[in-house]
């Protein structure tokens, strides 16, 4: 399917993603190569058309990464552990309620999203640009230099910074601010619209 397709909501497009495990033992970084079933014509595309995402295949404690804007999005199915694990690195993070609004309104709660399992964030370090990428808790430590009480999250090799699992940075890091979640919102139980807020409006 190519070109102009005026029979096609050029507003949206469905992706197929690959995804990695976030919180075993060996980590995989996830990649974006992605083959999309619906492409929107090149002015959409240039504008930063929304993207529909179907996670009904995400298992609990998986990541995927899809593309909007030209920038990797993470959708992270987390599980209780990883809940809990907010809770337990509240103290360490440096705004542990999202008070900076690098969130939509309605993820400034612990979680940062929607539903408490569901994570949406942009994964690009808030330093200077770099791709963060997964550090899981057994073995990651002493190589990447992350806090000694680690409970899973991400790490920017590129000046060190941190983020828990709900993309917020730890203290004393160069990132000044949590990782961005954007707009997004649920179509069904299993489908997610990134770019198009809950009140209807585009980013």
């Amino acid at each position: 399917m190519g070109g102009e397709d005026n029979s096609v909501d050029c507003g949206r497009r469905r992706l197929i993603v690959t995804t990695a495990a976030v919180g075993g033992a060996a980590g995989v970084t996830a990649v974006v190569p992605f083959v999309a079933s619906m492409l929107p014509s090149e002015r959409a595309k240039a504008a930063g058309a929304p993207v529909e995402v179907d996670i009904s295949k995400l298992p609990p404690g998986q990541m995927m990464v899809v593309e909007w804007r030209g920038t990797p999005v993470w959708i992270i199915n987390r599980t209780p552990d990883m809940l809990q694990s907010l809770k337990e690195v509240g103290t360490l993070v440096s705004d542990p309620e999202s008070n900076v609004p690098q969130q939509p309104e309605y993820c400034k709660n612990e979680t940062r999203s929607i539903k408490p399992e569901i994570m949406v964030c942009v994964g690009i370090c808030t330093h200077l640009g770099c791709s963060p990428t997964e550090k899981f808790k057994t073995g990651d430590t002493a190589e990447s230099g992350v806090e000694d009480n680690w409970h899973g999250g991400f790490f920017c090799p590129c000046h060190g910074s941190t983020f828990d699992l709900a993309g917020r940075v730890y203290k004393s890091k160069p990132a000044p601010t949590n990782l961005v979640v954007p707009p997004h919102k649920y179509l069904s139980d299993t489908t997610i619209l990134v770019g198009v807020g809950q009140d209807g409006k585009e980013a």
